[in-house]
C-alpha cells in the first residue's frame, strides 16, 4: 500500500511538473509579468524556469533519479516563490481572467507553495527510503 502510494505521490509530481514546465513554453507571456525586474529578462527566466520543471519531472519520473528530482522540484517550488510573491504585490495578475486576476486570489496561492514543497520533499524522502530498502 505504502509503495503504491509513494508511486501515485511521485507521479502526480511529475505531471504537475511536466504541465507547469510545457506551459512556459507554450504560453511564456502568462508568466513574464510577475518575474521581478531586478532579474532582468522576463522571458529568459521564465524558459529557464521551464527547462528546470521539465528537468525534475523527468528526473521524478525515473525511480533511480527520483531523490534528486524531488530535491530539485523543491528547490525549484522555492526558486519561483519571488514570483508568486511579485504577482500579490502588484494585486493580481491583470493579464488574467476574474477571478484569477484579483489580488485576494494571488494572495491566497502564496501559502499553497508551502505544501508544494512539502510534496516534493516527501517524494524524496520516500526515494530515500526506497533506495535503504533496497539494499537490504
Amino acid at each position: 500500500m505504502t509503495r503504491a502510494r509513494d508511486e501515485a505521490r511521485a507521479l502526480g509530481l511529475v505531471a504537475l511538473l511536466a504541465g507547469a514546465g510545457i506551459t512556459h513554453f507554450t504560453s511564456p507571456g502568462f508568466y513574464e509579468p510577475i518575474v521581478p525586474r531586478p532579474l532582468g529578462p522576463a522571458r529568459a527566466w521564465v524558459l529557464g524556469s521551464g527547462v528546470v520543471e521539465l528537468l525534475a519531472a523527468g528526473l521524478v519520473a525515473v525511480p533511480r533519479t527520483r531523490r534528486f528530482g524531488g530535491l530539485l522540484a523543491a528547490v525549484t517550488l522555492v526558486g519561483v516563490f519571488p514570483a508568486n510573491v511579485k504577482a500579490a504585490l502588484d494585486g493580481g495578475m491583470a493579464h488574467l481572467d476574474p477571478p484569477m486576476n484579483s489580488a485576494a486570489v494571488a494572495w491566497l496561492r502564496l501559502p499553497l507553495q508551502a505544501p508544494m514543497v512539502l510534496w516534493a520533499l516527501r517524494v524524496a524522502g520516500a526515494a530515500d527510503a526506497a533506495d535503504a530498502a533496497a539494499a537490504r
